[in-house]
């Protein structure tokens, strides 16, 4: 009897021990899963700021939202390039990786930032609950929520990059940039007249019309294979809705320069056939391109070969808004830029002031303002690899 009892003990014990092994077995797998592989932690959520509302898991320090291609390694925290103590921020892009309809036919772009401004469900709290979806609607939903500076206001902005020198000088990249916020309910009629909706009219026009980028289409009812009703584009139909334009403000790499480029847009109604943009290989600094309405100024510009790699370099950015006369599409007062750069070389520290408070033309003619992101932005149908690591932003 005292040898089955023990028997009995022993193998509950056995089973303990296995038990406890494979939780420890399993506990350690969780960590390793949970751990840095090579020091990087794939930022994984996605948010389309103008359509969708942020969630909680996908705000990242607090502050950041992801956007563009969600492929693991596009957005990651860098733990094994830390700055000021904490990880980083790594970007990359493969070959495959552009996603989006490049400016021209048949070119490609590619994406994988991070956005400072967006908008929350908090954000609406108390609105009617049509707010929401009636902002979804308009591409407005990150015009309620915060990291977005006011129309003609003045603001000073940091952050830092580390460019590492095996990096192609044939990249064609934005690192950072400032971005409007277009007047969704700012339309062009068949006739050309243009008028600034309330937000019943755009709805109604939203309700009729299919809206791809600026061009509006007629909405066509068609059955699915399953006899479903959907909605297709058919014909333009010669409306026309305000979607923006080139980034205000972009620091980046392109024909082997690295370039500060200042674009303004004083049209009420932007003109997207309008294609001034300065080239960084080709413009001489502070000499902008111009059309009717438009300025496109290289505000300052360095070789690739001359920019400082592997290391970590600030810059810190003073901007006066333009200011804008809305409809009389004037310029009411110009804007100025200042741009000082510094890092750390052989234990001596730089410092250069690249753009000393110049008067600049810089802005769109919006109701609303801007707001920065940073990242990978790559353009003119590039497929050039890209990675750097970017961090500390802050504004003020």
């Amino acid at each position: 009897m005292m040898k089955d009892i023990k028997l009995y003990f022993c193998s509950v014990a056995l089973v303990l021990i296995t038990f406890q092994a494979g939780a420890a077995e399993r506990q350690q797998q969780q960590r390793s899963k949970e751990a840095p592989r090579n020091g990087l932690v794939p930022l994984k959520g996605r948010v389309n700021v103008q359509a969708d509302s942020a969630k909680t898991n996908q705000i990242i320090d607090g502050c950041w939202v992801a956007v563009g291609t969600n492929k693991p390694h596009s957005v990651q925290h860098d733990y094994s390039l830390p700055f000021k103590g904490k990880p980083s921020y790594r970007f990359e892009l493969k070959e495959g990786d552009n996603t989006l309809e490049g400016y021209a036919k048949g070119e490609t772009k590619g994406r994988a930032e991070l956005s400072y401004c967006y908008a929350t469900s908090a954000d609406f709290r108390g609105l009617s609950a049509n707010e929401y979806v009636n902002a979804q609607k308009m591409k407005t939903v990150y015009h309620h929520g915060k990291g977005s500076c006011p129309q003609g206001s003045s603001r000073t902005y940091e952050f830092s990059v580390y460019i590492p020198s095996s990096l192609s000088k044939d990249v064609s990249t934005i690192f950072a940039q400032w971005h409007g916020m277009p007047t969704r309910t700012l339309v062009s009629t068949p006739q050309g007249d243009v008028r600034k909706l309330s937000v019943e009219e755009f709805l109604d026009l939203d309700n009729r019309m299919i809206f791809k980028k600026d061009i509006a289409y007629d909405k066509v009812e068609k059955k699915d294979k399953n006899g479903n009703v959907v909605y297709k584009a058919g014909k333009p139909n010669g409306w026309v809705v305000e979607q923006g334009g080139y980034p205000p403000l972009a620091f980046g790499f392109s024909g082997g320069w690295f370039y500060i480029k200042a674009n303004s847009d004083r049209k009420w109604l932007s003109d997207k056939t309008d294609r001034c943009n300065a080239n960084p290989e080709k413009q001489q600094v502070m000499k902008p391109v111009t059309s009717n309405y438009k300025a496109s100024t290289i505000a300052y510009k360095m070789s690739f070969e001359d920019f400082p790699k592997d290391c970590w370099i600030t810059f810190k950015v003073k901007i006066d808004w333009t200011v804008y006369g809305k409809e009389s599409e004037n310029i009411l007062k110009p804007g100025k830029l200042d741009v000082q750069m510094k890092y750390s070389e052989k234990g001596k520290d730089i410092s250069s002031h690249l753009v000393d408070n110049k008067q600049i033309l810089i802005g769109r003619n919006d109701d609303d303002g801007y707001y920065f992101k940073f990242g990978i932005y790559r353009v003119g149908n590039s497929t050039t690899p890209v990675c750097y690591n970017l961090a500390g932003y802050s504004e003020k």
